[in-house]
């Protein structure tokens, strides 16, 4: 239940301003349907954050010793530190044109593409190791992400603009911090 709990925490908190829940606003802007909407970021955080988890289990396993608890610990003090800044959209990172393919499939390539490398990926990657537990990492942090991104694409721009992100920022940070100092001196 911890990893669970960790999981959607620090995701959910962490998700707030990212360049992820910006793409979901703009995808809500954009297409005014949010039920395949978020459909398709359920799909793609469930696959890319199965996959992140994946991998920080496997590499825990394979890198595993006393000193993988400080790698961890000191992986989740630098999210605290990146989750302190802050996130802009990309015109790049802007989803296709809606030609053939549905509103669905538009969303979860798009979420999929610009979640890879993203704080809340390399953030799972950690928990994966911290926990190896990879459905229940992946169901937290896929919750966490749903948690922050049903908001935005159901209120789109007006939830972006009342937000305070510089606090969320810092929330999101204090959580990352936390968990790596837990790590290090529990570990």
């Amino acid at each position: 239940m911890e990893a669970f709990l960790v999981s959607t925490g620090l995701v959910a908190i962490a998700e707030i301003g990212d360049k992820t829940m910006l793409l979901a606003i703009l995808l809500a802007a954009r297409f005014r349907r949010p039920v395949p909407i978020l459909l398709g970021i359920l799909v793609a955080t469930l696959v890319n954050h199965a996959l992140a988890a994946l991998v920080g289990e496997l590499a825990a396993g394979l890198l595993s010793g006393p000193w993988m608890k400080w790698v961890l610990g000191l992986a989740f003090l630098g999210f605290a530190a990146w989750a302190l800044i802050p996130d802009k959209l990309d015109d790049s990172e802007a989803p296709p044109a809606l030609k053939a393919g549905s509103i669905f499939l538009t969303t979860a390539v798009a979420f999929f593409l610009v979640e890879m490398g993203d704080k809340t990926q390399v953030a799972t990657v950690a928990l994966g190791a911290q926990f190896h537990n990879v459905p229940v990492v992946a169901a937290g942090t896929t919750l966490g992400m749903m948690i922050a991104n049903t908001p935005a694409v159901l209120l789109g721009e007006v939830a972006a603009t009342r937000i305070p992100l510089k606090v969320i920022r810092w929330v999101a940070a204090a959580g990352f911090a936390a968990v790596g100092i837990w790590v290090l001196v529990a570990g």
